[in-house]
């Protein structure tokens, strides 16, 4: 949809998940055998497809709320989602080092609660946003300096957006 740079870390797995549905036009590549196995999900399974829309919706919501809207729809809770796909703390022996991991590699939800928590930790998940245009609220990063990105593309939300209201200026 727009020409951003993805966002930094596992963010860029959450942006990508928000933006399997394209608003305008409705299409959900999320519903498709290869959007699913791009998100390491079996096709055919009816319930993963549902589970992945669900969370996808709920990431928008707090995508949403990252750039100060509220939730497009009434969705799940993202804290409830999340606590059904476990991380566990690695700590290295020989150095100490310690980082996050998924408890099962292959969900999908336990993968997302990594991402979210290391972008906490980095200080980059309350920049992930959600463009405000109704009609889109496509995820992206906002790279901004002072964090205040309103739309995912100036040249297209950003300019429909100011052409509206320029409009109802000159009306």
């Amino acid at each position: 949809m727009n020409d951003r740079a993805p966002a930094p870390g596992g963010l860029a797995l959450i942006q990508e998940l928000v933006n399997t549905l394209n608003l305008e036009t409705g299409a959900d590549s999320l519903a498709t055998e290869e959007g699913l196995r791009a998100f390491g999900l079996a096709p055919g399974d009816a319930g993963a497809l549902r589970g992945a829309q669900e969370l996808r919706e709920s990431l928008r919501a707090a995508c949403l709320a990252h750039a100060g809207y509220p939730p497009h729809r009434s969705v799940r809770g993202l804290t409830e989602l999340l606590a059904e796909g476990p991380v566990r703390v690695r700590v290295d022996a020989a150095s100490g080092a310690a980082s996050l991991a998924a408890s099962d590699p292959g969900s999908l939800t336990a993968r997302v609660a990594v991402a979210v928590a290391e972008g906490l930790v980095a200080g980059t998940w309350l920049r992930l946003k959600a463009c405000e245009a109704g009609d889109c609220h496509w995820a992206y990063y906002d790279r901004s300096p002072a964090g205040r990105g309103r739309w995912c593309d100036m040249g297209v939300c950003g300019a429909r957006a100011k052409m509206r209201a320029y409009r109802l200026r000159r009306a």
